[in-house]
């Protein structure tokens, strides 16, 4: 079993940077403004997950710049599970005003947040 998900991690990677969408581009001033919206965020993820991989390619399509936490990384599986309650990817860490932090699962929930947030639909 482990070998099947090995092959198959690295056939998504494989694909995920075969067929890498182009970023769109904006104005400056509209960029900058997303970038400072989602300075405070982080995703979660696995490099082979295909849900990651779902998410990373919105952000990429979008030229949405969020920081990516390799969640195998026994701190960061920690944190997970610490604060935001259960080891799952994709997870969107989103740090609010007043250092209120939510941690936000499923990557169907995870799009739909970023694309209100930045007004992308």
């Amino acid at each position: 079993m482990k070998l099947i998900r090995w092959v198959l991690g690295r056939m998504i990677i494989l694909l995920d940077f075969a067929f890498t969408p182009k970023s769109r581009h904006r104005e400056k001033n509209s960029q900058e403004l997303i970038n400072e919206i989602t300075k405070s965020y982080k995703l979660y993820q696995y490099n082979a997950c295909p849900f990651c991989v779902k998410v990373r390619r919105f952000f990429k399509r979008e030229s949405i710049n969020i920081q990516l936490i390799d969640a195998k990384n026994e701190v960061y599986k920690k944190d997970l599970i610490e604060y935001g309650g259960i080891l799952k990817v994709p997870c969107l860490r989103i740090e609010e005003e007043k250092n209120e932090v939510k941690w936000l699962y499923e990557s169907d929930k995870i799009i739909n947040f970023i694309s209100k947030q930045v007004k992308i639909i």
